[in-house]
């Protein structure tokens, strides 16, 4: 594994996460038959409860993947999870508790289980990924040599 550089700039806005919900191509796109992403209820959630400042909600353009919309992310000092498929306005709650409870705590709490169902990876790991087949294998198999 790489080894990243260690910062050379640096924030007076420590954050205890980062929260992100897509609104691209399919997210929220109710005229395409996916459901609808409570933008002004979170935003409003975030303000009336003052988690804004250690818990940063930000409404983004795609994330992908579109097969598992409604998608969200979550980053902290710990790890960045994305979780699809949010489609009830009780995940949306659940995701709002959670960063509530965890603006208290003063660190990202563990997922509610009802969040983890919808945690995904994004990333495909390395003995996933089949051959890509080079122009010279394309070659050698259409001429049976």
């Amino acid at each position: 594994m790489s080894h990243l550089p260690v910062p050379t700039l640096e924030t007076k806005r420590i954050r205890v996460a980062y929260v992100s919900l897509c609104r691209g191509c399919c997210c929220g796109a109710v005229q395409k038959g996916h459901p609808d992403v409570p933008v002004d209820w979170m935003k409003d959630q975030w303000r009336l409860h003052g988690i804004k400042k250690s818990i940063q909600l930000t409404i983004s353009g795609c994330l992908g993947p579109c097969d598992l919309s409604n998608v969200a992310s979550i980053s902290s000092g710990e790890q960045t999870v994305f979780l699809g498929r949010l489609r009830e306005f009780s995940d949306y709650a659940a995701l709002f508790q959670w960063a509530r409870d965890s603006a208290e705590a003063e660190r990202a709490l563990p997922l509610p289980r009802e969040l983890e169902e919808r945690r995904f990876d994004p990333f495909r790991k390395p003995d996933a990924i089949a051959a890509i087949p080079t122009a010279e294998a394309g070659q050698t198999a259409a001429t049976g040599s």
